[in-house]
């Protein structure tokens, strides 16, 4: 499969005949043509029509937000021993904070953190329910989860799933009836072993590839494209070499024709790189990570910092001039 990488920019002196990235901030006028074996450069007026359509037309809104500027999602973990926080909060009253200065919230009962091991659904569903029950109505909703009984029982506006509906087959059906969205997430491997040994013949492509065949699988089952989110999958089966590889190309993922969503937040290449060992202390460095994921027209960061992180945006935003 041939993927185009539009050379991202936001400098107000935009080129003539450039073209605007997915409908928001960004525009662009060359691509990097992307072949197994073949780099190429060209103009963003050669595109074919196709690819040129999958990179410019504006993503529809989704639970009543829009693409016109980055979207924050809150992280809250109703589990023990999720990796950064887990087990240190009362979930509802830091989804209840968050909800102030976040878009969306994600909710999660079960670490998917390198080495966590499988929770019961039964178990899911007791962690998740009353979060989910106290904070609706706050903001849109979404459950952080790789099983349909427990996205049933959610009732959540959007399905986060890091296995792309692969880990329950009964997922992309669940998710069609239930009329919600879906995160389509990589990942190589089980969260038990994937870290293991990660290994890839060209990283973008694999995982371009791979996020193209389940949004295929998912429009199969009922799912429209407009409904559909993807998660290149930063720390899921990917070495930091692999992890710094997917961000200096998160752009290409717009050839999806759906709006990107970027999870680096407190992660641990970020700790490797920015000596920070703890995860409480990887702020700066997520932060870092998520503007240079807006930069390429990223329109969700899944963060633990949200006010950090908004703060960060509302600087960005200013200085570059853009979404004004």
């Amino acid at each position: 499969m041939t993927c185009y990488r539009p050379i991202a920019q936001t400098d107000p002196a935009r080129s003539p005949g450039a073209l605007t990235l997915a409908g928001g901030w960004c525009w662009f006028d060359r691509v990097e043509v992307m072949e197994r074996g073949r780099r190429e450069i060209i103009a963003a007026h050669e595109l074919p029509e196709v690819a040129r359509q999958r990179l410019t037309d504006p993503r529809p809104p989704l639970h009543g937000l829009t693409w016109d500027a980055p979207r924050v999602m809150g992280i809250v973990n109703a589990t023990p021993d999720s990796f950064s926080d887990g087990g240190t909060y009362d979930p509802v009253a830091q989804g209840r904070a968050l909800a102030a200065d976040a878009d969306l919230l994600d909710i999660g009962g079960e670490s998917t953190r390198p080495g966590a091991q499988t929770v019961a659904e039964e178990e899911e569903i007791r962690r998740i329910r009353p979060v989910m029950d106290a904070l609706r109505g706050l903001r849109p909703l979404s459950i952080d989860t790789r099983k349909a009984a427990v996205a049933k029982a959610s009732d959540a506006d959007m399905v986060n799933d890091v296995s792309a509906m692969l880990y329950d087959s009964a997922m992309a059906g669940t998710v069609a009836r239930m009329g919600a969205s879906v995160c389509l997430m990589h990942a190589q491997g089980v969260p038990e072993t994937m870290q293991d040994d990660p290994r890839y013949s060209d990283v973008l492509l694999d995982v371009y590839d791979h996020l193209a065949e389940r949004i295929a699988m998912a429009e199969a089952a009922g799912i429209p494209r407009s409904r559909i989110v993807v998660d290149p999958g930063i720390g899921f089966g990917k070495t930091m070499t692999h992890n710094l590889t997917l961000i200096r190309g998160l752009s290409a993922f717009h050839g999806l024709g759906c709006p990107i969503l970027l999870g680096v937040s407190r992660k641990g290449f970020i700790g490797r790189i920015g000596q920070a060992a703890t995860p409480a202390d990887r702020m700066p460095g997520s932060v870092a990570v998520a503007l240079a994921g807006v930069a390429q027209g990223a329109q969700i960061l899944r963060v633990h910092d949200v006010g950090a992180t908004r703060q960060a945006l509302a600087l960005w935003i200013a200085s570059t001039g853009e979404m004004r």
